[in-house]
């Protein structure tokens, strides 16, 4: 199951990403350039929206494998990396406080 709102982020904590990710990183630019909406058009056939349990945005998982391409990354480091790593989070348009993907 998908859902259509699962772009949008809850946290207090949102404000930390302009202290920690530079205007100037790499990932804030890419995040502001490209429009990854394009993404669900591509996927919505595979989901059901009111069927099944939650998925992982795929805006989300395809993002993984950006940063995992990008960095030249394993799948366990990408996601080890994302734990700490705050412009990795703000690229994933994640939460701070959120919890990342299991590396399998």
């Amino acid at each position: 199951m998908i859902r259509p709102d699962s772009q949008k982020i809850n946290s207090n904590y949102l404000d930390l990403y302009d202290i920690v990710v530079p205007k100037n990183n790499k990932l804030r630019r890419m995040k502001d350039i490209i429009d990854f909406s394009f993404i669900y058009d591509e996927v919505i056939e595979n989901y059901s929206i009111t069927k099944g349990r939650s998925a992982v945005s795929p805006v989300r998982m395809f993002k993984y494998l950006l940063l995992k391409v990008i960095f030249d990354l394993s799948d366990v480091d990408v996601v080890e990396r994302s734990r700490y790593d705050m412009s990795f989070k703000f690229f994933l348009d994640m939460a701070p406080e959120e919890e990342v993907i299991h590396s399998s």
